[in-house]
């Protein structure tokens, strides 16, 4: 074969290989961007809590490691109870001496109006104690007139009627000053019932108190770290352990104005982390900033506002993370990427892949 021969055979071969190349860029091409999709960068996140003592005192025990799962209400450590255990006998004991007081009282309301009754029964007694005494100091005036009896006599019955008008007034007086001592012993037993109150709301108060220096879980999670160490003394409030809820996990990222203006809430998104680009992890819109961030001093240019950025949350279905719990890591960084148009597809690179 000549050497003209040679030469346009390759050009002919690589004509139909550019050819070729060209079919299969326009084949496999990805499809024009046409504002369907956007991305940006962020980091997974997850709710923290802290497990705090609600007043001072000293941690008596942590029942629980870093990376450990706990369950909601689950202990996880108990402060010194000593104290509080004291308080509570003592008031129990005020409890059972203000119920012997009350006791005390009915039985001397009882016996007061026992008193009332017998002072009434004197009055009656005292009355009919007059009448006689009239009648005989009556009758004595009338046989004294006919000198049937002597003056004496007459005198003395006279007397004994006085004395039975003057019994008549200490008898009411009597039953006065018993009806004074009902009352008394009344009000008593009021003190009584309100000293009991106060003694059980101080016993309820302290085993609400006690209830509270054992600490649990507010909800499922894991142990990010313990805060203090059995033994030491936190004030109130003071952290005891940190937690990170494994069930509400999202990831904040930030887009630009123009597209945050676009983002629905429960719009459609795919995490794909750095630490696992092989997977896919789908996710959605629970968030989007009312206001700017990493705004510029002064917004004059269209590329200026292009620089406005939004703050956005794509929370991962709790289900899903309930199925990884161990997988769970905050902090990683990835890419999210957000469908504005529902209409559109998926491109296959960031169909969902799970482990």
């Amino acid at each position: 074969m000549s050497k003209e021969s040679k030469r346009r055979m390759a050009w002919t071969v690589g004509a139909v290989l550019a050819l070729a190349a060209a079919l299969a860029w326009w084949l496999v091409r990805p499809p024009p961007d046409d504002g369907s999709f956007v991305r940006g960068n962020g980091r997974i996140e997850a709710t923290e809590l802290d497990v705090a003592a609600k007043a001072a005192g000293r941690v008596e025990d942590i029942l629980v490691n870093e990376g450990d799962f706990v369950k909601v209400g689950e202990i996880v450590a108990r402060m010194d109870m000593r104290t509080l255990e004291a308080q509570l006998a003592q008031a129990l004991a005020e409890v059972v001496n203000a119920r012997s007081a009350r006791q005390t009282a009915l039985a001397q309301v009882a016996q007061r109006k026992a008193d009332v009754a017998m002072a009434e029964a004197q009055l009656v007694q005292r009355r009919s104690e007059l009448d006689v005494a009239r009648r005989t100091s009556a009758r004595s005036k009338a046989l004294l007139s006919d000198r049937a009896v002597s003056a004496q006599v007459a005198d003395e019955n006279a007397a004994r009627a006085r004395n039975a008008e003057a019994n008549i007034d200490v008898a009411r007086a009597q039953i006065a000053a018993a009806k004074a001592a009902v009352a008394a012993a009344e009000a008593q037993v009021e003190q009584a019932d309100a000293a009991i109150s106060a003694a059980e709301a101080v016993v309820r108060r302290l085993r609400a108190e006690l209830d509270d220096v054992v600490l649990r879980a507010p909800r499922a999670g894991r142990v990010q770290y313990r805060v203090v160490q059995p033994g030491e003394v936190v004030a109130g409030g003071g952290k005891v352990v940190s937690l990170v809820d494994v069930g509400d996990v999202y990831m904040t990222f930030f887009l630009p104005e123009m597209a945050a203006g676009r983002v629905a809430l429960g719009s459609e998104v795919r995490i794909v982390l750095d630490a696992a680009q092989h997977f896919v992890i789908p996710a959605q819109v629970s968030y989007v900033a009312s206001v700017a961030q990493f705004t510029p001093k002064t917004v004059e240019t269209q590329s200026e506002r292009q620089k406005m950025v939004f703050r956005v949350k794509a929370r991962i279905d709790p289900e899903l993370l309930a199925r990884y719990p161990e997988q769970v890591k905050t902090g990683l960084p990835g890419m999210a990427h957000l469908r504005l148009n529902p209409q559109r597809e998926w491109p296959p690179e960031l169909q969902v892949r799970l482990p």
